[in-house]
């Protein structure tokens, strides 16, 4: 039970003793010094401490004085023997768990006391040697503790004191080792290390440096890290580069690799690299070497050891080296700014885009003159002090400190009388209903469903309706012919999902795969078609024959018909019909390289000029031909005339999961090698354009096993395609119109493929230092073959998939005036299923602009119970069930191309044009929700498009809802942006969610009059319940919130008393609550409520501050997948994201029931427990991590790897300097999937 009862006899001895032998000490010390005393008390004192651990520990402990004692009786001692007993017993103190009690030991200014000592000794001729040895041991391991050592050591003249020792016995390897080590330490600080280089320490070093020997290697690898300390300053390393020490170095690593077989002295190799490492920090350094051959030594060494994994530290060293010298590459292009131009009706005055318009025409934009400026900078080192005087501590200067600021002011920022224009999109507020058809004519009862405390039924990933090929939606009218019937079912399949009541919200799935999926035989047969080229927009005689869907249409010179000028070797003619009921007039549709059981190589010469393919009728996944006529009515800066089959035939989510890619051990590393032989390998090099937007007028012959490449269509982006090698592409995306950068969205067709071959795709120009394409992430690839086999769906391609930085130069144009940055490169390879099939590539599942116009029309068509052929947005109002759902589509403005920006108004009817039904209906609480501002965020709008099928739904709990609610949703902010293929702006080349603040109407009208609806709410007293702009994030998993809270924004500076004072609602934490219980996708943790001084002008902040809209969101969803809940382990698709959308609505309607309880009769239990959630979400007993850029660790892949000059982080272990034996941490640098961080 006691333990101190059981210790034994000794053990009670040695402790007492300990204690009683420090007190001696102490009243030695204060009241009559006795050398003899002295020198037998720690003598005791040190064979106590070199015995036993736990005395080690006591003089260590928290509130011990024994190293208070030891210190002052150092300080004071004038006895050698006292002095070496005591430094012989702090040497034993810091070296097991030696980081603690060395900065102990720096706490009580144990430094300041060594280095005194260190100049006393030196006074004397000569000097003791092992007190020199001890005291230069001591200071090697508490050094690096001392933020103000560098100072200390320079002040006091302890450099000169160890340079000396050093030089004068360079043959006693027993003091020179313990110098070696603290010379490392002093280099840390550059002053130091200049004032050293000054005094010919590079010289002596490699004077002790050599090749192979198998005696004092440990000399010898001390040495090396001094040296690569030292050459870390420029004055060092170009002295160094001056005196030929570059090619020494690589002679020496030579020698080592070749002698050292058994791989004993890696650590030394390792050394010598991280010298040249240093070294080629320079630009001078970085010409040494490659005049001395580095590239192709270090290439061949490299090779020579990646059978060996323990050898990974040299190989990735080796790599970074070999990446640094790499010479910069300008970007191959005639200039960095889009490929497309778009004249503005005003030039902003300042910003990018002022600067863009400003630069004369005859600056090279693509490449700076020199991309490296630290030469002239070497003489600043020296004045320049980095380490002593800068506090370590996180500071976040992003976060918004001042108070005032973040407190919301509601600014209308415009006159009422201007605000008034918005009135007219607000006829729900004014509207009697007198003529309108409703469910009710006499007065009622406020909605009491019998089930509306029932669970909540939403559509969930999981489930999925049975379909059968010639099943009809129960929707439809019955009088609507057989043939109609069977061809015009809504394009939305889960809409049968809204008729499944009284079940729980987390449904299981209906069917199995296979039901999912019709099996290919029952449509094609081999000798059908393999392969597409594309559709063509043009008018056709009126004596074509027109694709329709099952009803017919007159003829007239606006139908579209699909052509191509290519021949058709390979197909015969078949019928006419493409699917049962529909028939399409191809034209010179191209089939070349049609795969067939019989004989792969066989061709025919014929060309079919129509034809067409016959195959049983299966459901409408997307109608092409509506898709046709809404992309002839959309405008584009290029005036596209194609449109991408993927979006002509639709997409729906594949019948299986696709896990997160496990990343393969090394694939980085030897993607780079491959990079690398580019170099050194020229003459293997084919460097032919394939695909060139600058050049319009090139032709690629169409002969030979090359590629081909696309992107002229909608949402597109591809700019340039260079052959690398016979199966390895460069790819080069497109600026953002009227702007020189934002490079990350790709949307592109590839074709002329051949089966069994791993293309490499480089994409590489892209701009973020990182991606979840290391973390797991593939591309998306959209098969043409696969799509007429019954399976038209995006799945998850790519192997070898990885993110890194490259050699092509950024200019500082493109860089906010940074010069020596790097683009980029996504890397992945595919192997294609189908021979000269068409395969379209993209970042993430497309979403157009027209796809969002025809998603509209048919989301509304089905509850008229008929589906109308003209997509005419303005039939929307008549296509609905004006006895149910209240729905308005209004033009909120037009788009800088002329581009009409949806806006939706969305409710439940009133019961009756009764007062009461009247005024119940006006008095509805908004919601108001947007998306897609960023158009490379192209899951915003597939979580809207569950939005939007949600609430349009028969679905009970989207019936309260819309009874709950007015919705207003402005789906899609950026048209222009979206339709042009831009990643991150609009046409004006500015990122619209940073003009928030201070949109200009002839330059923003989406966000000017978005803000103006808001402003004019806010104006009527009808703010918003809630405001929730949906994004994506490309560098988190799972969907999260971003909110705006003064209390936890103060939480981040540190000034807790000033958090303490402030009082805040915190309802702002009960939707994202609600959702992190409902939505498998959802993460709580992932959330913040931060509100930073860069996100000052975006929808969330302003709409918060200025509108004054508690409830303001941004709700990120990742491109990626999922690392917790229901989808941990998975990639997301549409499927997640489109019930991200619906549940996001069901979020809202608990909302409304947790805020309004008494208006629904709930159940008590189910009250209670939704109070606990709500009292639950409020108590914050800690801020939110501060996440906002990415949640995945910096991988060391990442940092090593880096193309830059002087941006590495060295993997050391400052705490060990003086210990040289194969540390763990150093041993661990290869591949270890376990830990993430990896260097392959």
């Amino acid at each position: 039970m006691n333990k101190l009862k059981v210790l034994s006899e000794k053990s009670l001895t040695s402790n007492s003793r300990i204690v009683a032998l420090l007190a001696q000490l102490e009243k030695i010390n204060y009241e009559c010094p006795e050398a003899e005393a002295a020198r037998y008390i720690t003598s005791k004192i040190l064979h106590l401490a070199q015995s036993q651990e736990k005395i080690r520990k006591e003089m260590t402990a928290k509130g011990s004085t024994g190293m208070d004692v030891l210190l002052s009786t150092l300080e004071n001692t004038k006895d050698l023997q006292t002095t070496l007993n005591i430094l012989n017993i702090l040497v034993e103190l810091v070296s097991v768990g030696g980081s603690r009690r060395a900065s102990a030991l720096v706490s009580k200014g144990g430094t300041q006391i060594l280095l005194q000592l260190l100049l006393n000794a030196s006074k004397e001729s000569p000097p003791h040697e092992d007190l020199m040895i001890q005291v230069h041991t001591l200071l090697a391991r508490t050094g690096p503790k001392d933020k103000k050592f560098g100072v200390k050591s320079r002040i006091n003249g302890a450099l000169t004191i160890t340079l000396n020792l050093v030089k004068q016995n360079l043959q006693n390897q027993r003091l020179v080792l313990p110098c070696l080590q603290l010379l490392r330490v002093y280099s840390t600080n550059p002053v130091n290390a200049v004032s050293l280089g000054k005094n010919g320490v590079v010289e002596l070093m490699f004077k002790i440096i050599g090749p192979f020997c198998k005696k004092n290697t440990g000399l010898m690898k001390v040495a090396l890290d001094t040296l690569a300390a030292l050459l870390k300053s420029k004055t060092n390393a170009r002295r160094a580069v001056d005196r030929g020490y570059v090619h020494v170095l690589l002679t020496i690593y030579v020698d080592w690799h070749r002698h050292d077989n058994r791989h004993r002295n890696m650590l030394i190799r390792k050394g010598i690299l991280q010298s040249l490492k240093s070294v080629t920090s320079l630009k001078l350094g970085r010409k040494a070497f490659i005049d001395a051959n580095g590239m192709k030594i270090l290439y061949n060494t490299s090779q020579d050891c990646l059978a060996v994994r323990t050898l990974d530290p040299l190989v990735n060293t080796s790599s970074l080296i070999m990446r640094k010298c790499f010479p910069k590459n300008r970007l191959p292009l005639p200039t960095i700014k889009s490929a497309f131009h778009f004249q503005l009706p005003v030039i902003p005055v300042t910003g990018p885009v002022a600067q863009l318009y400003s630069l004369p025409p005859e600056v090279d934009d693509v490449v700076d003159e020199s991309d490296d400026n630290e030469d002239l900078e070497l003489e600043a080192e020296n004045e320049i002090e980095n380490d002593d005087d800068i506090d370590q501590n996180f500071k976040n200067d992003d976060i918004e400190t001042d108070i005032n600021k973040l407190k919301p002011k509601q600014e209308l920022g415009r006159p009422i009388e201007e605000l008034k224009m918005y009135e007219h999109f607000f006829h729900e507020l004014s509207d009697d209903f007198q003529e309108c058809d409703l469910i009710a004519k006499e007065p009622k009862p406020l909605a009491k469903e019998a089930n509306l405390g029932g669970p909540i039924v939403v559509p969930t990933a999981g489930e999925e309706p049975p379909v059968e090929p010639n099943s009809v939606i129960n929707s439809v009218k019955k009088d609507i012919s057989q043939g109609e019937e069977s061809d015009k079912q809504p394009a939305f399949l889960d809409l049968a999902k809204e008729e499944i009541k009284n079940s729980d919200s987390s449904l299981q799935p209906q069917e199995s795969d296979q039901n999912r999926t019709v099996s290919s035989n029952q449509y094609l047969t081999n000798d059908l078609v393999k392969a597409l080229d594309r559709i063509t927009l043009q008018n056709t005689p009126q004596t074509s024959q027109s694709f329709t869907a099952g009803i017919k249409k007159d003829s007239s010179p606006h139908l579209t018909s699909i052509t191509c000028t290519k021949t058709c070797p390979h197909i015969s003619t078949c019928g006419n019909v493409l699917f049962e009921g529909r028939t399409v007039q191809l034209g010179k549709l191209c089939f070349t390289g049609v795969e067939t059981e019989e004989d792969d190589d066989s061709t025919s010469n014929s060309s079919v000029e129509q034809t067409s393919v016959e195959v049983p009728n299966m459901p409408p996944l997307h109608d092409s031909d509506l898709y046709v006529e809404i992309v002839k009515n959309t405008k584009s800066v290029p005036e596209y005339s194609e449109v991408a089959y993927p979006d002509y035939f639709g997409h729906i989510p594949p019948p299986f999961k696709e896990p997160i890619l496990e990343r393969p051990y090394g694939v980085q590393r030897t993607k780079i090698a491959q990079d690398i032989e580019r170099l050194i390998h020229q003459s293997d090099i084919i460097d032919k354009v394939m695909y060139d937007l600058d050049n319009p007028n090139y032709t690629v012959p169409e002969e030979g096993e090359s590629l081909k490449f696309n992107s002229r269509f909608e949402s597109g982006n591809l700019r340039k395609v260079i052959q690398i090698r016979k199966n390895e592409y460069d790819l080069i995306l497109n600026s953002d119109i009227n702007s020189n950068h934002y490079h990350q969205w790709f949307y592109f067709e590839v074709s002329g493929m051949r089966t069994g071959i791993g293309y490499r795709f480089n994409i590489i120009n892209c701009e973020k230092s990182n991606s979840q394409f290391n973390y797991g992430m593939q591309p998306l690839m959209y098969s043409v073959q696969e799509a007429l086999h019954a399976r038209p769906w995006w799945i998850r391609v790519g192997t070898d998939i990885c993110y890194y930085k490259n050699h092509f130069s950024r200019s500082s144009v493109a860089a906010g005036g940074q010069k020596g940055k790097s683009y980029y490169t996504i890397t992945f390879t595919v192997t294609f299923p189908h021979k000269d099939d068409v395969c379209y590539f993209a970042y993430h599942y497309p979403y157009t602009y027209s796809t969002l116009q025809g998603n509209l029309q048919r989301t509304l068509c089905c509850f008229k119970n008929i589906f109308v052929i003209k997509m005419h947005l303005q039939k929307l109002e008549s296509s609905h069930n004006p006895q149910q759902i209240y729905f308005r589509h209004d033009v909120l403005c037009e788009t800088l191309s002329g581009n009409s920006c949806p806006l939706l108004t969305i409710t439940a009817m009133p019961e009756s044009n009764y007062y009461e039904n009247i005024c119940q209906f006006r008095n509805r609480p908004y919601i108001f929700l947007s998306a897609r501002v960023h158009p490379g965020e192209t899951n915003s709008s597939w979580v809207m498009k569950g939005t939007l099928e949600y609430l349009m739904s028969n679905n009970p709990t989207a019936q309260n809802l819309r009874e709950a609610y007015i919705f207003k949703i402005v789906p899609m902010l950026n048209p222009d942006g979206v339709i042009n293929g831009n990643h991150r702006c609009s046409l004006s080349g500015e990122d619209l969610n940073r003009q928030w603040q201070s949109p200009n109407p002839d330059l923003h009208p989406t966000i000017y009059h978005a803000k103006g609806l808001l402003q004019y709410m806010a104006a009527i007293k009808r703010l918003p319940l809630v405001y929730c702009d949906y994004h994506g994030h490309s560098r988190k998993k799972n969907v999260f919130m971003y909110g705006c809270s003064i209390k936890e924004t103060v939480w981040h500076t540190n000034d807790n008393a000033a958090s303490c004072d402030v009082v805040e609602d915190m309802g702002y934490r009960t939707l994202p609550k609600i959702l992190s219980h409902t939505a498998p996708a959802f993460c709580m943790s992932s959330c913040s409520f931060v509100v930073e001084k860069s996100k000052q002008s975006t929808a969330r902040v302003v709409v918060w501050r200025e509108i004054g809209v508690q409830r303001s969101y941004t709700m990120e969803s990742t491109l990626c997948g999922c690392d917790q809940g229901k989808y941990k382990g998975l990639q997301i698709g549409t499927r997640e994201l489109e019930e991200m959308g619906a549940k996001f609505c069901v979020g809202l309607f608990r909302l409304k029931r947790l805020t309004s309880p008494l208006e629904y009769n709930l159940p008590s239990s189910l009250l209670e427990f939704e109070n606990d959630l709500i009292e639950s979400s409020c108590k914050v007993t800690s801020p939110t991590t501060y996440v906002l850029e990415e949640d995945e660790p910096r991988f060391l892949e990442e940092v090593d790897y880096s193309a830059e000059s002087n941006d590495e982080i060295d993997i050391e272990l400052p705490e060990n300097v003086g210990d040289y034996e194969p540390s763990v941490q150093e041993d661990a640098l290869s591949d270890s999937e376990s830990s993430k961080t990896c260097l392959p």
